[in-house]
């Protein structure tokens, strides 16, 4: 297994780590490789507006449009 060395790390990200490992019962290092796997290896989730971007384009805008029934629907529910 490789190490990886970080210098230079701001005291509240230190403390942060600390803390949130003790919160989880973990050392610090441990903490550290399980947000490094976390970050790297979890799938990003898509914002509403990505997902939205990037719906294909098809259709006309007739094609979606509300048609209102004759008569009102049966009660499903009660």
């Amino acid at each position: 297994m490789a190490n990886l060395i970080v210098r230079n790390i701001d005291q509240r990200l230190v403390d942060a780590l600390k803390q949130r490992a003790a919160m989880a019962g973990r050392s610090a290092e441990a903490e550290h490789r399980r947000i490094l796997e976390e970050v790297l290896f979890t799938p990003r989730k898509r914002s509403l507006s990505e997902v939205l971007a990037s719906m294909p384009d098809v259709g006309q805008d007739g094609d979606f449009e509300r048609v209102e029934a004759a008569e009102p629907a049966p009660r499903v529910f009660g």
